[in-house]
């Protein structure tokens, strides 16, 4: 639904930005509090997030199905690792079932926050409409947003087809065409095998290689499928998952041998059996500790980087400018090409929310993470009472599903939403010294981790050269912490 008049009059007890599972999860939470005084808003045409804007050929999921889903919604999944289709399926159920349309405002593109000290609320300037008020502000727009295009010299001069993973152009035939794939993380190695097999010529451009271990998908029988409609059967299979990728973080932080003798050897396995040529796997094996940056699950990947039509252009062939008709290596060769897809992913980390905030006495929060990205549990944030960011700062993981994390960030604000709907509160607020102690802690622990000592540049750093994306632990523990209110780290008034 588009905004409306009296959207804009009222005062809102809480404002969602974003409908993705992380806005979704917000709402059904409010929801089951009694609380219905909310509004969501959302950029886009329609609702979803990541899995109905997703949509480029392969896309799927890289965690289990049964766990990256939300833990009250079971779901009868067709196959372990789901597709974007059936993602997509999946969010708009949990959207009809708790009639979140009738909560969200489409279209509504956010321009910038700001804490209005006079009325104690958030003011949320949208594109094209009046400001929305609200005492609180939940930010869920995500880190994997705002996609990033290299700015290669002649890009613009391109008069082929191009556009990134994240729009991708269903309406362009790419069959029988040549095409360049630049990337070559997540994304890019769902999007090469889908394609390789339909175009004349792919190009991949890999700046580095990622380690990539076999994918154990499978589809579920229509008895399976049943199962896991029952909530009993489907949380053991949830914790069993839960457990079993959980261990994975002793290796992250814990036990170098571990990683070293249960991944990365059987990483080099894998590579090693589907890439028999010398010299094509000497370009794809990486040259720092595995997990330091995502892994890749994939059984295909390979195959599709091993076919006639396919080249792997490695960094020392990579990217010197870009033509009319296409690409020039650093090497001197022209290639040719129809169409340019760029797999090169999100600011994720110095760009974690895409618009301005701007809380007390004028302070922006892109001052405040002028170091680098930092909260308190990742959610909240001195001196900008009421507002919690969704997948803020060190929330991320790298072995199991993100909405655990989101539903433990849950924990934490609706604990904070209570409090001002029990005690008629007009703010609350973590303290400087509460958030500090919060992220020298993570940041101390997180000196222990892969991500911090692998030998490699990911996405999970800042420019700072601080890891802001990840969390360095294990994931119950996060948990906890968020279900523990400490009234002493907070200012409530």
């Amino acid at each position: 639904m588009e905004l409306k008049t009296q959207d804009t009059d009222r005062i809102w007890l809480v404002a969602i930005i974003g409908t993705g599972f992380g806005g979704q999860t917000a709402a059904i939470n409010l929801q089951r509090r009694g609380i219905d005084d909310f509004l969501m808003l959302e950029r886009r045409s329609f609702m979803g997030g990541t899995w109905r804007q997703n949509s480029y050929p392969g896309a799927a999921v890289d965690v289990q199905s049964p766990l990256y889903s939300l833990s009250a919604e079971p779901y009868p999944w067709t196959r372990m690792f789901a597709e974007q289709q059936e993602l997509a399926e999946y969010t708009r159920y949990v959207i009809g079932k708790y009639g979140l349309e009738d909560k969200a405002r489409l279209n509504a593109n956010v321009s910038g926050v700001r804490w209005d000290a006079d009325e104690l609320v958030w003011r949320i300037d949208i594109e094209g409409h009046d400001s929305v008020r609200a005492r609180i502000l939940i930010n869920s727009s995500g880190p994997l947003s705002t996609p990033v295009v290299p700015d290669f010299p002649g890009r613009e001069r391109f008069q082929g087809e191009s556009f990134h993973t994240n729009d991708w152009n269903h309406d362009y035939d790419h069959r029988g065409k040549r095409v360049a794939i630049v990337g070559s993380g997540a994304s890019a190695a769902q999007v090469i095998p889908a394609i390789a097999p339909e175009v004349e010529q792919l190009h991949v451009f890999q700046r580095t290689p990622h380690w990539v271990m076999p994918r154990p998908d499978r589809k579920f029988s229509r008895l399976q499928r049943k199962l896991l409609t029952i909530k009993p059967l489907y949380w053991l299979l949830r914790t069993g998952i839960y457990l079993g990728l959980e261990s994975r973080i002793i290796g992250f932080k814990y036990s170098r041998t571990m990683l070293n003798l249960v991944a990365q050897k059987k990483a080099e396995r894998h590579l090693k059996k589907q890439v028999p040529d010398d010299a094509l796997r000497a370009k794809l094996t990486p040259d720092f500790t595995i997990g330091c940056k995502r892994i890749i699950l994939s059984n295909t990947l390979y195959p599709a980087l091993m076919r006639d039509n396919t080249t792997l252009h490695a960094r020392d062939e990579g990217i010197a400018h870009i033509t009319e008709r296409g690409i020039v290596t650093h090497q001197g060769d022209e290639i040719e090409l129809d169409c340019i897809v760029w797999s090169t992913g999100y600011d994720a980390s110095d760009g974690m929310i895409s618009y301005p905030v701007v809380g007390r006495n004028g302070q922006t929060l892109a001052d405040f993470w002028a170091d680098f990205p930092r909260a308190y549990l990742g959610t909240a944030v001195p001196g900008f009472p009421n507002l919690f960011i969704v997948t803020g700062p060190n929330t991320g993981i790298g072995h199991t599903s993100h909405i655990f994390m989101i539903e433990s960030q849950m924990a934490y604000i609706m604990q904070c939403v209570e409090k001002v709907q029990k005690y008629d509160l007009q703010t609350i607020e973590v303290t400087p010294e509460a958030e500090q102690r919060y992220t020298d802690r993570v940041q101390s622990e997180m000196t222990k981790t892969v991500w911090h000592t692998g030998g490699c540049d990911s996405w999970y750093k800042s420019e700072s050269g601080r890891v802001v994306a990840m969390f360095p632990g294990f994931t119950f523990m996060f948990r906890l912490m968020a279900k523990w209110f400490k009234r002493a780290d907070h200012r409530l008034a």
